[in-house]
């Protein structure tokens, strides 16, 4: 037993499950590279600063969630929370969006760190899929985003996932709004904490998830009795085109979610079946995010789907995934010679794209074959002395129990042909 464990509210991905988030994390991905975007990969950490003038110093996650550093020179640093101020942050310093063609569409996928109390569905550290489309403003593009992520849960087979989707208005209609919030707000008995946050983000009280809270909203106005046309145009072009692909969705005039850069279109994923923590992804527009972290202006859209999530809402519905076997032939050698020609032989294979794997440590005949199958493997390669001589391999069928002698310079090209 190792003297070390994994943090509290941070897990280890082992195999067998590791192939799992691994499966996961390619179907997320998958119909983002069908679609144009482009890998980007960011550092682990970034200036506090980014953060908080980006994601909102009055949300949950600036002021209670950051795991923040100092470095020896000085330096203020934050493990990343999210993903959309550290690719927006890449792109800008890499000058991708003078690169003419826009929007820049980007994926990415890795951890990120948030300093939460654990419970079911929500780590300290966790894993997600995340795309952006940078320096365009068009309902096609909200409405493209919104589809690839419908269409990657259902190539995993998903069914109890519910999209809900609003809007938040922009520059122009938000400020009415917000006044006619804050004087609502005012009114209620609320503690210290959410009286700060009503003068700071109002709109963030409408995601307070407390009973307490939620009974007093009661009556509170609703963005949507404010948008200005511009922005009411635009959002029912956004559900007129995720209406034509198929996609529903419900109206939720009070998704505002975590985060203090949205404009416009907002939305989340959820299932039913993961209880508290059921969001499973969201995003949302950002048009004024590239200003507030100091590049020009450039109307974005994006989302980020959770890995880990996923993976629950795949076990809430009962749902294994059809993964590839991590191996397909094991050798078994008996005895040092063929422990070296079988060794070139699955060399071999492995290079003609054949998973294979060899029963290293010298074990005899009857473990080297209880190695096989709990491998996973449907074809053992076993041979000695005596098939060597006579220039053999035997093939066996771990399935089956069939075992046939095949000539050893044809092994590779008789499993190319059974495995299709």
């Amino acid at each position: 037993m190792s003297t070390f464990k994994a943090p509290k509210g941070t897990y280890d991905l082992t195999p067998p499950d590791s192939a799992t988030f691994l499966a996961v994390r390619e179907a997320i991905s998958a119909p983002l590279k069908r679609a144009g975007y482009g890998y980007i990969e960011t550092p682990g950490f970034e200036q506090v600063e980014l953060f908080s003038r980006g994601v909102g110093e009055s949300t949950d996650i600036v002021t209670k969630e950051m795991y923040t550093l100092t470095t020896r020179g000085g330096d203020q640093l934050a493990l990343r929370p999210e993903g959309t101020a550290s690719v927006l942050r890449a792109a800008l310093e890499a000058n991708l969006h003078k690169a003419g063609n826009l929007p820049v569409k980007l994926w990415y996928s890795g951890s990120y760190y948030r300093y939460e109390r654990p419970q079911a569905g929500r780590y300290r550290h966790f894993s997600q899929v995340g795309a952006e489309a940078i320096g365009a403003e068009d309902p096609a593009l909200d409405a493209e985003l919104i589809i690839l992520a419908v269409d990657a849960y259902k190539s995993l087979g998903l069914r109890n996932f519910r999209l809900l989707l609003n809007s938040l208005g922009d520059k122009e209609c938000r400020p009415a709004y917000r006044d006619a919030l804050q004087s609502f707000l005012r009114g209620l008995d609320l503690d210290e904490d959410t009286r700060r946050r009503i003068e700071i983000n109002p709109l963030r009280v409408l995601d307070d998830k407390r009973e307490a809270v939620q009974k007093q909203l009661v009556g509170a106005p609703m963005l949507r009795d404010h948008l200005c046309e511009a922005c009411k145009e635009y959002h029912e072009q956004v559900r007129a085109l995720l209406t034509a692909a198929g996609v529903a969705f419900e109206d939720d005039e009070k998704l505002v979610r975590g985060l203090d850069y949205y404009t416009r279109t907002t939305f989340e994923f959820v299932h039913d079946g993961l209880g508290s923590q059921s969001a499973v992804g969201g995003g949302g527009r950002y048009d004024g995010l590239s200003e507030m972290i100091g590049g020009p202006a450039l109307p974005s859209v994006g989302w980020a789907l959770g890995v880990d999530r996923t993976v629950l809402a795949l076990k809430a519905e009962g749902i294994e995934l059809d993964l590839p076997a991590a191996t397909q032939v094991f050798a078994v050698p008996l005895g040092d010679e063929a422990r070296r020609a079988l060794f070139g032989l699955v060399t071999e294979l492995r290079r003609a794209g054949v998973a294979t794997d060899f029963a290293f440590g010298g074990k005899g005949l009857k473990n080297a074959m209880k190695s096989a199958n709990r491998s996973g493997a449907r074809f053992a390669l076993v041979a000695g002395e005596r098939d060597l001589a006579e220039g053999v391999v035997q093939l066996k069928d771990l399935e089956s129990g069939e075992q046939t002698p095949v000539a050893f310079d044809t092994v590779v090209s008789e499993l190319l042909a059974r495995q299709g």
